[in-house]
């Protein structure tokens, strides 16, 4: 067993015990959503798919659970970013690297999944990467949540984008060599790619055997449009043909991969994208029309937090602007030399305050999980939250609606890898 610092364990005795008694006026509006979950939605049943014989969209069964969607949508997807990584806190670039979560990052996904469960959510499957930030925050939240049961599906095409030659170093002192304008192009812009990375690069993902079976798709350096390329086949093929089956998903990513999916949803141009960020560990909530398109929010306004989004931060825009204000301000802020990731004791548990009283906005469910940890059947959900004690994923686990593609001679303009068809 891994000991927890002081502060982890202040942080892990709130989210056993959420206080009620701190102030959530700033997050009025999450709660007013949060009080709308509380009606059904459709499923349409695979063995009806198969047996219709007039060739119709079959009817769509009641759901057992509470949905977004408060009876206009069967259509509802949920993105959430992984919890803090070693190289999160560390301020270095990642790409697709694997690194594990902190102790903190496990807090973080314990705290989304907690926000998902009071929020009335329940999802039929979840989509994440083949990276274990990504695949233990999935089952972090699914516990928290009480679906450990749902099926996870990993794939490559979910990965982080390659970030290059600039993968394992650290992204203020990748300022100060090229500056701020240059380092945000490479980091947010839509179609200029870092540095491609060299074979002989310490942390290439060839030499991860993972991706041992699909060596001539490893990226060299991806911009945004490169991941849309790759991340657009997975929505395509997989994530779309089952919200039209009415199923509720959960999309465990990382920011740009992210950045790529929603980019296309909300139909956000090329030459805004690069003022779009995301936060760790915040469940970002939509309602979608038949075809698919984000439906407004509850308040019908832009999120405040980006000013892009038509979805729902769970924890609320404000919250959200300021894990925003403060990431840009650990990156691109050369005055500042502290580590804005390793706050003090007193400042993280303020932090952890903040964020339970979010979960605590809708009030108590009925649910499996007891405030001490327990579930329904008597066993105590652990806490023991080791940052190294997962195994890597050893190869890649192809979704069943994916098949091995073919790759066109040409290259996609920006990408260090053939282009697909």
């Amino acid at each position: 067993m891994i000991p927890l610092s002081s502060r982890n364990l202040q942080a892990l005795a709130l989210l056993k015990h959420p206080s009620s008694s701190f102030s959530c006026s700033s997050l009025s509006r999450h709660a007013s959503f949060v009080s709308c979950l509380h009606s059904q939605a459709g499923q349409i049943s695979s063995s009806n798919s198969t047996n219709n014989k007039n060739g119709k969209k079959p009817q769509q069964q009641e759901r057992k659970y509470n949905s977004l969607n408060n009876g206009r949508t069967p259509y509802n997807i949920c993105f959430l970013r992984h919890g803090q990584s070693t190289w999160n806190r560390d301020n270095r670039f990642i790409g697709w690297t694997d690194t594990p979560l902190t102790d903190d990052g496990v807090l973080e996904a314990r705290v989304a999944g907690q926000m998902l469960h009071k929020s009335g959510m329940l999802f039929d499957e979840v989509h994440t990467s083949l990276l274990r930030r990504c695949i233990r925050t999935s089952n972090l939240v699914l516990m928290e949540m009480g679906q450990e049961y749902i099926p996870v599906h990993k794939h490559w095409r979910l990965n982080e984008r390659n970030y290059g030659e600039l993968v394992g170093k650290n992204k203020k002192e990748i300022v100060k060599l090229h500056g701020q304008e240059q380092v945000k192009r490479w980091r947010r812009s839509y179609d200029e790619p870092p540095p491609p990375m060299t074979d002989a690069h310490e942390y290439h993902p060839a030499n991860d055997p993972r991706y041992r079976l699909m060596l001539n798709k490893i990226p060299k350096s991806e911009s945004l449009h490169c991941t849309m390329k790759r991340s657009s086949v997975y929505w395509d093929k997989v994530i779309a043909p089952q919200l039209q089956d009415g199923k509720t998903l959960l999309i465990v990513g990382h920011e740009n991969n992210l950045r790529s999916l929603i980019m296309r949803l909300e139909g956000i141009p090329r030459e805004d994208i690069i003022n779009l960020s995301l936060p760790r560990a915040v469940p970002l909530a939509y309602r979608l029309d038949e075809n698919l398109k984000p439906l407004d929010r509850p308040d019908g306004q832009l999120d405040e937090a980006t000013g892009f989004l038509r979805g729902e931060w769970l924890g609320g825009d404000q919250a959200v602007k300021e894990i925003l204000d403060r990431d840009h301000k650990q990156v691109y802020d050369t005055s500042i030399e502290q580590n804005l990731e390793l706050v003090d004791g007193e400042k993280q548990q303020d932090k952890w305050k903040s964020w339970m009283s979010v979960v605590t906005v809708g009030g108590d469910t009925t649910d499996s999980h007891s405030s001490d940890g327990s579930s329904s059947n008597g066993q105590t959900a652990s806490t023991t939250t080791s940052s190294q004690n997962e195994e890597p994923t050893m190869k890649a686990m192809a979704h069943p609606g994916i098949q091995q593609e073919q790759h066109g001679p040409g290259a996609v303009q920006g990408c260090h890898y053939p282009a697909y068809t």
